[in-house]
C-alpha cells in the first residue's frame, strides 16, 4: 500500500558518503554518514553516523566533515582515567587531607587547577614524557614553578597507580631532571628602591605592600581594601592557615589612602577579584628591564632582584632597627630559622660599617 502522504523533495546536497533516507513515519530527508572498512578477516563493514543538520545546510557541512575527519561526537570515545577523576579523587581521600599541612594542599590544589584548566578531560595515559619535558623546558623562566608542575603530575601520576589501580605506564615525570633549589633571593639594594618613584603604578603599589607589610608576595598582591583598617592592617602568615593584624606603618596607610575607591583589592582586576601574581609579575620584570642603565652605574644588575627580595629586605630593615626575632615573626609570621638568616645579613652590614668607619677615622 503505498503512502498518500507527499514526500519532501531531498535536499540537492551531494556528498561521496552521505546516504539520504526517508523515515517511515514521514516527516523530514535524514541524512547519514557512511563509513566502510575491512576487517581482519576480510569482510567489509559498514557503519551509519546520523548527522543533525536541523534543515541547515552550513551545519550539515559542519557535521560532514567532522564525520569524515573522525572528529564527530558519535566517533570520539569518552576519554577515560581523566586528570580531572584523579584529582577529584585525590581531594576527597581523607588519608591525604589529614596527613598534609594546610598550606601545603593550597600549594598543590593551586597547581592542580593550571593542570584542570587544559587537561581537565584528557586522558592521563596520553601524557608522554616529551610533552612533559616540552613543558618543564617552556617555564625555564621560573625554575621554581616547573619544579612544583613537575612535583604535581608526579604525585597525581603516582596516586591513580598506586591507590586508585589505573592501569597506567611509567611517570612521566622520571628522569626529567628539576632545576632544584635556586639562588638566594637578594635583598634589594637603596638604588632600586629610590627607583621605585618613577616605577608604574602597580609596581609601585605591590612593591609598597610587600615591603609594607613583610608578606610573601603572592599574598601582598591579593589583600583586599578591608584589610585596612585605621592603624592597623590583616595579613596572611606564612604558610597561609590563618591571618592576624600588625601595626601598619605611615608609609603604606599614605599609599592606601591615595587609592582610588570602589573596587574590594588594593591591586584590582575588577571590582571583586584581584590581580593575579603572574600579571603584576610580568610588569615587574618589564620595570625592571629598564633599569639596566641605573644598575651600570651603581655596578650592579637589576635582574638579580626580585619581588620576594623586596620581602627580605623588610626583614633586614627590621634587624637593622634593632627589633628582635620575635618582634620580626610578629610582623612577617616567618620561622625562627628564615628571621635568624637574615639577621645575620642585617648584623654583618651593620659590623661591616662600624668597622669600616673606624679605619677611616
Amino acid at each position: 500500500m503505498t503512502s498518500s502522504k507527499k514526500r519532501p523533495p531531498k535536499p540537492k546536497i551531494a556528498r561521496e558518503r552521505l546516504k539520504w533516507v526517508w523515515p517511515r513515519t514521514g516527516g523530514e530527508w535524514i541524512p547519514y554518514h557512511r563509513i566502510t572498512w575491512t576487517d581482519a578477516a576480510g569482510k567489509r563493514k559498514e557503519r551509519a553516523i546520523k548527522l543533525n543538520w536541523c534543515g541547515d545546510a552550513k551545519t550539515l557541512d559542519d557535521e560532514y566533515w567532522a564525520a569524515e575527519s573522525g572528529r564527530h561526537h558519535k566517533q570520539v570515545k569518552e576519554a577515560k582515567h581523566t586528570w580531572a577523576t584523579c584529582i577529584m579523587e585525590w581531594r576527597a581521600d581523607a588519608r591525604i587531607q589529614k596527613k598534609l599541612a594546610q598550606g601545603t594542599k593550597k600549594s598543590y590544589n593551586r597547581e592542580f587547577e593550571k593542570i584542570l584548566e587544559k587537561n581537565a578531560d584528557k586522558s592521563m595515559s596520553a601524557t608522554t614524557r616529551q610533552a612533559i619535558r616540552k613543558k618543564h623546558i617552556a617555564m625555564a623562566e621560573t625554575p621554581r614553578a616547573a619544579d612544583w608542575m613537575l612535583q604535581s603530575v608526579s604525585i597525581l601520576w603516582n596516586f591513580a597507580k598506586d591507590q586508585l589501580d589505573w592501569p597506567l605506564g611509567d611517570n612521566p615525570t622520571a628522569r626529567v631532571e628539576k632545576y632544584g633549589t635556586q639562588k638566594e633571593f637578594r635583598t634589594w639594594p637603596d638604588w632600586m628602591l629610590d627607583a621605585l618613584d618613577d616605577a608604574p603604578q602597580v609596581v609601585r603599589i605591590a612593591c609598597g605592600l610587600i615591603r609594607g607589610t613583610g608578606q610573601r608576595p603572592s599574598a601582598a598582591i591579593a589583600m583586599p581594601r578591608i584589610a585596612f583598617q585605621g592603624e592597623w592592617v590583616t595579613v596572611i602568615d606564612e604558610k597561609g592557615d590563618s591571618s592576624f593584624p600588625i601595626y601598619c606603618p605611615k608609609s603604606l596607610r599614605s599609599l592606601i589612602d591615595g587609592l582610588e575607591s570602589g573596587s574590594m583589592h588594593v591591586l584590582p582586576k575588577s571590582d571583586t577579584s584581584p590581580l593575579s601574581y603572574s600579571s603584576v609579575e610580568k610588569a615587574f620584570r618589564a620595570w625592571r628591564e629598564n633599569l639596566d642603565e641605573l644598575g651600570a652605574v651603581h655596578d650592579d644588575n637589576a635582574r638579580h632582584y626580585s619581588l620576594h627580595g623586596l620581602r627580605k629586605r623588610a626583614c633586614v630593615e627590621l634587624a637593622e632597627a634593632g627589633c628582635s626575632d620575635a618582634e620580626i615573626q610578629s610582623v612577617t609570621g616567618q620561622s625562627r630559622e628564615t628571621v635568624a638568616k637574615y639577621r645575620k645579613e642585617a648584623n654583618r652590614r651593620e659590623m661591616s660599617r662600624a668597622a669600616q668607619m673606624k679605619r677611616s677615622s
